[in-house]
């Protein structure tokens, strides 16, 4: 994996786990996205053996695994619908409460 890519990838998902523990419930949400996202550029870098050869190709000896192509499509539809149903619940919780801080959410039943 190039070195440039693999330190993106780790400040994607640096940025995402610091989101994600922000008290905002928007930021946290943007920090999921931020944090599948990185997840899924690391399973793509890691899947492919040389990375020129896209998958069912006869053009050479180690063409590209398509399972790890099919894993990822997987993953981002998952996100996607996980995303949605964060999304509802902030905006439920926004609605609610009137805020989207969480400190300011008071209320909460034991």
């Amino acid at each position: 994996m190039n070195l440039i890519l693999a330190l993106a990838i780790g400040l994607i998902f640096g940025i995402g786990v610091y989101q994600l523990l922000r008290r905002d419930l928007i930021k946290s949400a943007m920090g999921f996205v931020l944090l599948f996202t990185a997840v899924n550029l690391l399973l793509l870098a890691v899947g492919s053996y040389e990375g020129t050869n896209p998958a069912y190709t006869n053009q050479g000896d180690d063409p590209s695994d398509p399972l790890v192509q099919a894993l990822i499509l997987t993953a981002i539809v998952v996100s996607f619908g996980a995303y949605a149903l964060l999304l509802g619940l902030v905006n439920i919780v926004s609605a609610r409460f009137g805020t989207a801080q969480t400190d300011d959410v008071d209320q909460l039943q034991r």
